[in-house]
């Protein structure tokens, strides 16, 4: 049985660790910030202790059977409520994931500690940081070179259709993800076309662009 101050080191150990995961989505204002993450760890850590240490009374008797490691599961799959109230949908874009992913991950560390596994879950929370603030720089200059463009084209009245458009731009048709046809404002024999590409690079959109400034009767608006 644990001394009640090594219990109490260890919830203030998970408090420490979430707070470190925490501070890193916290400076990003997400919902699920430093005082998520802390509460999350330390109630794991709480969890697990009243698990395993929690019925030393009944475990004195006989034929009693404990078995620490179903609280462990049920806290993992039940943990996964605050994650989803963290994932929203903004157009028609999925955001929160790694917040929500964070928050999971982070009950393990509290588990962790409070089993009395502290070099696991200081090694866990070091690798979590790692993971979220580090790796998201190459996460964004990825994203960066696959992202949507938009393309402002002035044409004469029916030269620029949507099967035109297949024509001209070939296998990168298949990247258009909005083609948009109306009156021009200022003359009635022009019509204003919006293009939006998704998930392109910048070399495919510089493509399309002149694909399109060799069509004739069509001016591509800078």
């Amino acid at each position: 049985m644990l001394s009640n101050w090594e219990m109490i080191g260890r919830l203030l150990g998970a408090a420490v660790l979430g707070a470190a995961i925490g501070f890193e989505r916290e400076r990003l204002s997400w919902a699920a910030g430093l005082r998520t993450h802390m509460l999350v760890s330390v109630g794991s850590c709480l969890m697990i202790l009243v698990s395993a240490y929690g019925f030393q009374n009944i475990m004195q008797s006989d034929h009693v059977v404990l078995d620490p490691s179903r609280i462990a599961a049920q806290v993992v799959s039940g943990i996964g409520f605050l994650g989803a109230g963290s994932i929203i949908l903004r157009n028609e874009v999925v955001r929160g994931l790694t917040t929500a992913a964070s928050v999971w991950a982070v009950a393990g560390v509290g588990l962790a500690m409070g089993g009395g596994m502290y070099v696991p879950a200081t090694a866990a929370t070091v690798i979590l940081l790692v993971i979220l603030a580090g790796v998201k720089p190459l996460e964004e200059r990825y994203r960066a070179n696959w992202q949507s463009h938009h393309i402002l084209v002035t044409a004469e009245r029916g030269v620029l259709t949507l099967h035109v458009l297949h024509d001209v731009l070939g296998a990168e048709a298949s990247r258009v993800r909005q083609f948009v046809v109306e009156r021009h404002e200022e003359d009635d024999d022009l019509d204003q076309v919006r293009i939006t590409f998704s998930r392109v690079t910048t070399g495919q959109y510089r493509k399309a662009v002149e694909a399109l400034r060799r069509l004739p009767g069509v001016t591509i608006r800078d």
